[in-house]
């Protein structure tokens, strides 16, 4: 349903915006979000703090399980900082053996791959490739493009989800590390922002995309699925997905100190901006194309949380995330990459957005997200 033009509004509080549609102010301008945050995030969380005994239990409980095993819990390394920092903690400061794997769509940039190899060699852990199917990759990242959606993406995030499930089941290992932190992300991209699409680990929405969009068959691609991933693996194969750093105490500054004290890691300018299709989308293609600026979801995280002002983060979105030069190169990297020419790369970019209707289990996974929410799983504000 189209939703009636507003008036342009921003939160009192942090920097979300009416750029997201379904966005809801109470009668001080601030932000639903803000709200829960407040009510429902904060008391449980306390910024880390107060932790100790869950953390320990959990650690003890993760070590035990893993004993007479090569691996005691999974992670995936993106290169990013909070993956990065993740496996700081499991490794030197908790002592856990992970299985460490990191997902090669053919997008990397060269400053994640060197994060990563600084990292995975100074604390000894063997770092296991997915090198995915490059042509069966670009096929896939122009799909995406062609259905004029959003999200675009999907085609390497759900390569990742569904990766970490292959893994859980042939490793035999029960727990798997999950970098989501309220300290830095709790505040999702708003759902608005996504529409016409279906969750990221949805492969009924995958499937439905790439039978309309490719023009080649997809063979190698690893594929997962919601009933797989929220209820197979975790409750009959008794696998968990945990998000320890939300049982520790740290800022984004400190994150970053840290990593780069121990490992002279380099941080990026943005977030997710650790391999090129990333980079492009969030930093030109859509605020360009949609006018939506993922760093008011970001910025807002660190405003609410405490880590910045909201006039720090107003100041920084004066300027746009990356500079019109840079966005051009990256447009013309991205084209030479996908094997089209800049004009057809345009031609995309002026796709009228999709009102085009896929399959997909949205429903059950808004479902799942709703009763996650009510059992106190799901810490991350995604309306």
């Amino acid at each position: 349903m189209k939703m009636e033009k507003r008036n342009y509004q921003i939160c009192t509080c942090c920097v979300m915006d009416t750029s997201d549609e379904y966005i809801v102010f109470d009668e001080n301008g601030v932000c639903s979000r803000c709200n829960e945050y407040k009510q429902r995030i904060l008391p449980k969380w306390n910024y880390g703090k107060g932790h100790e005994a869950e953390l320990s239990a959990l650690i003890s409980e993760i070590k035990r399980k893993g004993e007479g095993k090569e691996y005691d819990c999974i992670l995936g390394l993106s290169g990013g900082l909070d993956s990065s920092y993740m496996l700081h903690l499991a490794v030197k400061e908790w002592g856990l053996r992970p299985f460490v794997f990191h997902i090669d769509a053919g997008w990397n940039l060269p400053v994640a791959e060197n994060n990563i190899r600084k990292l995975t060699e100074k604390l000894g852990v063997e770092l296991h490739i997915e090198k995915m199917d490059w042509d069966e990759m670009r096929e896939m990242q122009l799909a995406w493009f062609r259905t004029g959606l959003e999200s675009l993406d999907v085609p390497q995030d759900h390569a990742f989800i569904a990766v970490i499930d292959k893994y859980s089941q042939e490793l035999g290992v029960k727990y798997i590390l999950n970098g989501y932190n309220i300290s830095t992300e709790i505040v999702a991209d708003p759902s608005s922002w996504a529409k016409g699409g279906g969750p990221t680990g949805d492969g009924t929405f995958l499937k439905d995309v790439i039978k309309k969009y490719c023009r080649i068959p997809i063979k190698h691609y690893t594929f997962t699925n919601g009933f797989k991933h929220k209820f197979w693996i975790p409750y009959i194969k008794g696998v968990k997905t945990l998000k320890p750093l939300n049982l520790v105490p740290f800022t984004k500054a400190e994150m970053i100190e840290t990593l780069s004290k121990e490992y002279g890691y380099e941080p990026y300018s943005q977030k997710h901006f650790e391999d090129l299709i990333t980079k492009f989308l969030e930093g030109w293609w859509v605020p360009k194309r949609f006018g939506h600026d993922i760093r008011r979801a970001q910025l807002s995280s660190l405003v609410i949380t405490g880590q910045m002002t909201r006039n720090e983060a107003l100041k920084i979105l004066e300027e746009p995330p990356v500079s019109e030069e840079e966005g051009k190169e990256m447009f013309k990297e991205v084209a030479e990459r996908l094997e089209i020419t800049e004009e057809e790369l345009w031609r995309l970019f002026e796709l009228p957005e999709c009102t085009e209707h896929f399959k997909s289990q949205e429903k059950i996974y808004n479902l799942g997200i709703r009763l996650y929410e009510a059992l106190g799983i799901e810490k991350r504000i995604r309306r």
